[in-house]
């Protein structure tokens, strides 16, 4: 490291210009020598700072000895765990009916008439072909279930994040089995997302294009406003602009604003005869000009690989067009850390063995709480979330309805802030430090939220100073969570209710993934107590609580995109690892900085 510095440092005759900051303007009045010493100087500190980032990743990280968190099942548990348990069950089992719903897309006739007429390949063989395994991150799964114009199968759209070439993509692809791939206003809403997704953490983006366009009786919902259909090309040119690298694989129609997709990625990938790009298809030209033309003539693959120049490879099979894809995928400049081998196997099964939690994370089916009453103490599950289940509280005596403090999830380590009660003042003010402590020294933040079901009514002078002061300190805690800059990854354990989920991280306040267990209730106050809302003795009550028992279920929020899915709570630490995973990559990447940026499309 100390050679490779000392050569930048010496490559000019200056004293130490290597070192000027890379975001130092030069004066207007500079000559032309002088501007080019700057922008040696300028080059000459970043190859610098590459060789000293190469030898960083090749350290090891701090030992950490975090005491273990022993947090075996009691007997006095008993009662709430089995009620907890029960409702699990219940739970469980609406997940995997809806589940084996959205799996058969838009059903057996259209996925016939997809996969026999048209020739294509059904959108999961389709991930299957582009991507390493079949272990990716599928994000909102439940999307587009239970809305006023009817069931649109995971948005008509799948979206989610997985490896290629050992590389972690976001990938948007069209399900043309569910009404034609037209888009719905939640499948806009979907696409819109995992592009947030791919901007936030950095991700390479891969769509996989075979779109009607847009479903015209909803297109008041579709067209006109900021984060509707026009987003998905202004995100696109933005992406491109921040160096996030996207590929297109035009593998169906791409008709009307779906056109604009592949045009505007950086590389384009078409498939012979299944492939078409135009803003109007033969129907629409015979109706405007009484002309009639093939969708391949009018714009096939062919037309636009050799004439148009639209995409950058002809593909002749599905097949070809993803290994094609892999390919680019190849030429991104990320440098991967490599892997380390461990010469005696006993000691790496060992390792794997001290990183598992100390308690069976099947035990958090019990510990996900059917309603605020059924809550055990939060450090169960932390327990059975983090590495040895060991966990480093900070400030383990002072406001004890927030539990905080640091661990590792499959290495990675954490901040974790969960909720064990009401987020009263000291708690607030508690999560304010936390949260400020892991934003200084880079640690990603995890919220465990469990909310409580409705405010504390304000019934005397006492109580009125009380509230007040809680207002305040939650208000702090907000700041500090919106300030913050590091990741921030929420899993609604329990409740999602009121201000305090915003103090939790909720879905307004950014965080990079937000998932839901499907016990999770989500709603401005819990089912049984609009009370707090209502003047006393109101006849509105009994149907107020109907509608909160339906509207703040798990899969309501998913179906409306409030979140990026719901998850098994066994599932969680693998989604953790993986999602820490996603976010540490974007430091890989080398192609982040340049003196200037150029236009990549014709």
């Amino acid at each position: 490291m100390y050679r490779c510095m000392s050569r930048s440092v010496c490559s000019t005759v200056r004293v130490c210009p290597a070192f000027a900051s890379p975001y130092t303007q030069s004066p207007s009045w500079t000559n032309t020598g002088e501007e080019r010493l700057h922008r040696e100087a300028k080059q000459d500190w970043q190859r610098s700072v590459r060789c000293m980032s190469s030898a960083a990743r090749k350290r090891r990280t701090l030992r950490s000895a975090f005491p273990v968190l022993e947090q075996p099942l009691q007997p006095i548990h008993r009662h709430v765990y089995e009620a907890n348990l029960r409702n699990s069950n219940s739970c469980h089992k609406k997940y995997m009916e809806l589940r084996e719903q959205v799996m058969k897309g838009g059903g057996e006739n259209a996925m016939t008439r997809h996969t026999q007429r048209n020739r294509k390949l059904l959108v999961r063989d389709r991930l299957r072909l582009l991507l390493d395994d079949e272990d990716f991150l599928e994000l909102s799964l439940f999307a587009g279930l239970g809305l006023p114009y009817g069931d649109i199968p995971s948005a008509g759209c799948l979206t989610g994040i997985g490896r290629i070439n050992d590389l972690w993509c976001v990938f948007i692809a069209n399900d043309a089995t569910v009404k034609g791939g037209t888009a719905y206003p939640i499948t806009v809403k979907k696409q819109l997302r995992a592009q947030e997704v791919a901007i936030q953490n950095r991700l390479p983006c891969v769509y996989l294009v075979d779109s009607g366009g847009a479903f015209l009786p909803l297109q008041s919902e579709i067209f006109p406003d900021k984060n509707q259909g026009g987003r998905t090309f202004y995100n696109e040119a933005i992406m491109s602009a921040m160096k996030i690298p996207q590929v297109a694989v035009v593998c169906g129609s791409c008709t009307a604003g779906g056109a604009y997709i592949p045009t505007m990625a950086e590389e384009a990938v078409m498939v012979h005869r299944i492939g078409t790009i135009f803003l109007g298809g033969p129907p629409l030209v015979k109706a405007a000009t009484g002309e009639e033309v093939t969708p391949e003539d009018l714009g096939g693959a062919r037309l636009h690989a050799e004439v148009s120049g639209c995409v950058d490879y002809f593909a002749w099979e599905e097949k070809e067009a993803y290994d094609y894809t892999r390919n680019i995928i190849s030429t991104l400049n990320f440098q991967l850390p490599e892997e380390e081998e461990e010469e005696n196997e006993e000691k790496m099964k060992k390792r794997k063995s001290e990183e598992e939690p100390l308690y069976s994370s099947d035990e958090l089916l019990g510990l996900a709480p059917r309603s605020y009453n059924y809550s055990l103490d939060v450090k169960l599950v932390v327990s059975r979330l983090t590495d040895g289940s060991r966990f480093q509280e900070f400030k383990a005596r002072y406001g004890t309805t927030l539990i905080t403090g640091f661990a590792k999830i499959q290495g990675h380590l954490v901040g974790i802030v969960a909720n064990n009660g009401e987020l009263s003042t000291q708690a607030a003010l508690k999560g304010s430090h936390f949260v400020q402590l892991c934003d200084q020294r880079d640690i990603p933040l995890l919220f465990l939220q469990n909310t409580a079901p409705a405010a504390a009514l304000t019934l005397s002078p006492t109580q009125a100073e009380i509230n007040s002061n809680r207002l305040k300190a939650q208000g702090s805690m907000m700041s500090a969570v919106a300030c913050a800059s590091v990741p921030k990854i929420t899993v609604v354990i329990g409740g999602c209710h009121g201000a305090d989920s915003y103090a939790m991280c909720g879905r307004a306040f950014d965080p990079n993934f937000l998932f839901l267990w499907p016990n999770a209730r989500v709603a401005l106050t819990a089912p049984g107590h609009s009370g707090s809302l209502l003047p006393p003795e109101s006849e509105q009550e009994d149907d107020l609580n109907r509608r909160l028992k339906e509207e703040s279920s798990a899969f309501y929020s998913s179906g409306r995109l409030w979140d990026d899915g719901v998850i098994l709570p066994q599932h969680t630490r693998k989604v953790l690892g993986d999602c820490l995973d996603i976010i540490k990559q974007q430091q890989y990447q080398l192609s982040t900085e340049k003196l200037q940026s150029t236009l990549l499309r014709m």
